[in-house]
């Protein structure tokens, strides 16, 4: 199979490079041909060499805060000159707020400063394979650990006016989940059988509140396997049986800067 071919390239005045050589090195490691143009480029002169040198992804390095001018120009000139079919990706020192003006303007995908080498290696295979990573459809719900559902139900019922459309017993877990729809999602009131449940290992240690948010993926296993290669920790790196017939995955806290993030595959409609 023809190895990916990768443009790094330094735009602007930025006279640092430390950073994309090491994203070059990463991405060799991985079996990608990488071809550096080193400091002090044009745009023009970074669209001629990735046509030139007929690569497959575009890698732009900015240190020096003209992202926002740079980046958008080497978008335009593969463009003028027929190059646009060559997908952009960024990374720096790049503000967080920067990011959707970047994306709107063309570029692909932007990595902040911190991002594993690995996730940037993945994405670019993904990206030509066209096996990109999918945003979760929505939050198919968001789970409250409760000490007692019974008592915690009227609040929800006649505060907030919900209405409770179930309430069944996961054994796996050892919970009894109560669903309360609120708009495209679901409270699900959270209550422990025993001991060993881990809602009861949440309530000893962290009380009642917010316990985890779900969200709703179409392929669960292959979703899996992708934040593995990823290097993402995960509590189950199988799916497992859950609640409404669906097939359920933890991610570590540790992954989320402590938010415990549900992935759910549901067989049917909620």
């Amino acid at each position: 199979m023809k190895p990916i071919r990768v443009l790094i390239a330094k735009p602007g005045l930025d006279g640092h490079d430390r950073g994309a050589l090491i994203i070059a090195q990463a991405l060799r490691d991985h079996g990608m041909e990488v071809i550096y143009t080193g400091l002090r480029q044009s745009a023009v002169q970074i669209a001629r060499a990735a046509i030139q040198e007929d690569v497959d992804v575009v890698g732009l390095s900015s240190l020096s805060g003209a992202h926002k001018s740079l980046f958008p120009k080497v978008v335009q000139a593969l463009e003028e000159q027929g190059a646009s079919d060559i997908p952009v990706v960024g990374g720096g020192v790049i503000p967080a707020e920067d990011i959707p003006f970047l994306e709107e303007k063309g570029v692909n995908k932007i990595f902040t400063s911190g991002s594993p080498t690995d996730a940037i290696a993945l994405y670019i295979k993904q990206l030509l394979n066209k096996e990109t990573v999918e945003a979760p459809k929505r939050i198919a719900h968001i789970g409250i650990a409760v000490e007692s559902i019974d008592a915690a139900l009227p609040f929800y019922q006649h505060n907030l006016s919900l209405e409770l459309e179930a309430v069944e017993v996961v054994e796996s877990e050892q919970v009894r989940v109560a669903f309360l729809r609120i708009g495209e999602t679901m409270f699900e009131l959270l209550e422990p059988l025993s001991d060993n449940s881990p809602i009861q290992s949440f309530l000893t240690k962290k009380g009642e509140g917010v316990h985890h948010i779900a969200l709703e993926v179409d392929d669960l296993t292959k979703r899996l396997e992708q934040y593995k290669e990823q290097g993402v920790r995960l509590i189950h790196e199988q799916p497992k049986q859950g609640a409404h017939a669906s097939q359920i995955a933890f991610l570590h806290p540790k992954a989320a800067n402590g938010v415990l993030f549900e992935l759910c595959q549901h067989g049917e409609e909620e």
